[in-house]
């Protein structure tokens, strides 16, 4: 059966905060991409994409990475191109993490907080972490195969007490 929807083709998650006060030291928010396969749509991600790094066939890339949450507009943005993932994938997940570089920070502790979900013109999804305010990390985004194998989005918040290392590692289970 044919079908007009061609489902989520390519995405656009972008995170914006605002400054550390005066004084104080620096927020530093990271948006993590986990992709994760057929046989292991669960778990361990078959590979990371976040600062630093891109997905191996450069589908997947952290375009704007900020230490400080300094400047006008987003200051993170990572482009997702589903349309070109391999077949082999079946799931992404999006996330948020705190680094907790100079004592514990929670989503509650950061002013200005949003993260926003886009394909082409369209909001798939907005948050500001509220629900979440106790949280070091959240998932913010599921991208998954449907049964015809177009990419299908779902919007999930889900917050985890972890550091970005190892939220990357639960952010699937």
């Amino acid at each position: 059966m044919s079908t007009f929807n061609k489902g989520t083709e390519k995405a656009e998650v972008s995170l914006k905060w605002d400054p550390s006060p005066i004084g104080e030291p620096d927020n530093d928010l990271d948006i993590i991409a986990a992709t994760y396969t057929k046989d292991a749509p669960h778990g361990e991600p078959a590979y990371l994409v976040h600062f630093g790094s891109r997905s191996p066939d450069g589908t997947i890339i952290l375009n704007r990475d900020s230490k400080t949450g300094q400047g006008f507009g987003a200051d993170e943005v990572m482009t997702l191109e589903l349309n070109r993932l391999s077949e082999n994938y079946s799931r992404v997940l999006v996330g948020v993490a705190i680094q907790q570089g100079e004592g514990r920070k929670v989503f509650g502790d950061v002013e200005g907080t949003e993260v926003l979900v886009r394909e082409g013109h369209t909001d798939l999804a907005e948050n500001d972490f509220a629900e979440v305010a106790g949280s070091t990390a959240a998932t913010v985004a599921e991208f998954f195969r449907d049964e015809s194998g177009e990419w299908r989005f779902r919007a999930v918040l889900r917050g985890f007490d972890a550091d970005p290392e190892t939220f990357a590692g639960l952010m699937g289970a």
